[in-house]
């Protein structure tokens, strides 16, 4: 038992090699302490991560700022002031650009960093689904009434994935759906959100990505947020992507 205790952090943060990520979660579906364990972390952490969002600078505290860092007006010649106020401007652009480039970054860490949870969660649940299907229409249908808008699910018939099932997820406090398909011994979940509860500029059109044990693929597409992660191959996620994006075509 304290073997795989001392793991569960280092699990957590996905900075195990793969073959042990496998034997994990395979004793942590197993072993009802360590799915508490890892339940509970989740939430701790999960916990932590919105403490951290509550003391974002207000767009009053960046206005300070602005007029702190502006230049004090003086008069001078104009040979002497438009070099150094368009200094300061640029100066000032310069680091507007880099804080809102890092307020973006951060949100986009943000964002994944709470989506690989969900997965995580999802991975070491005993009840993984709400709604226990391989059928689209019996798994779509269930989905009406709990979310505030509807998704198209792709056939599988010719396809490797299998759709285990699905439930209900949360992410910056707003309703989505996560689906959980396998392919060979992997599951993946994909999530659909709205869009506008990411956040204005949080995330580009389409990404992807590897979260450290995972891999990724987020896109938007019909004023929906979709992401796909799991420890499958990339290639696997990707196709999976594609096919959700064909049925959002429909």
């Amino acid at each position: 038992m304290d073997q795989w205790t001392e793991k569960l952090d280092v699990y957590l943060d996905g900075e195990l090699p793969a073959s042990e990520m496998t034997a994990v979660q395979e004793h942590v579906r197993g072993c009802s302490g360590c799915t508490a364990d890892v339940l509970s972390r989740v939430q701790m952490k999960r916990a932590i991560q919105s403490a951290g969002q509550r003391y974002s600078p207000s767009a009053e505290f960046r206005q300070r700022i602005r007029q702190q860092i502006s230049p004090p007006s003086q008069r001078a010649p104009w040979r002497i002031w438009v070099p150094a106020a368009s200094f300061a401007i640029l100066l000032l652009f310069v680091s507007l650009t880099f804080v809102t480039m890092r307020q973006r970054q951060i949100a986009s860490q943000h964002l994944y960093s709470e989506i690989a949870d969900l997965h995580v969660s999802m991975l070491a649940s005993a009840n993984p689904v709400d709604v226990i299907s391989t059928d689209r229409h019996t798994v779509k249908p269930w989905f009406q009434g709990k979310l505030p808008f509807t998704f198209n699910l792709p056939e599988l018939k010719d396809s490797d994935f299998t759709l285990i099932g699905g439930r209900v997820a949360y992410l910056e406090q707003s309703p989505g759906a996560e689906l959980i398909y396998q392919i060979r011994k992997h599951q993946i979940s994909a999530f659909i959100f709205q869009d506008r509860a990411m956040g204005s500029g949080a995330l580009g059109d389409s990404l992807a990505r590897r979260h450290a044990t995972f891999n990724v693929e987020s896109w938007n597409q019909n004023n929906l947020r979709y992401f796909v992660i799991g420890d499958a191959g990339a290639k696997d996620i990707q196709n999976l992507a594609n096919l959700l994006k064909q049925a959002a075509q429909q």
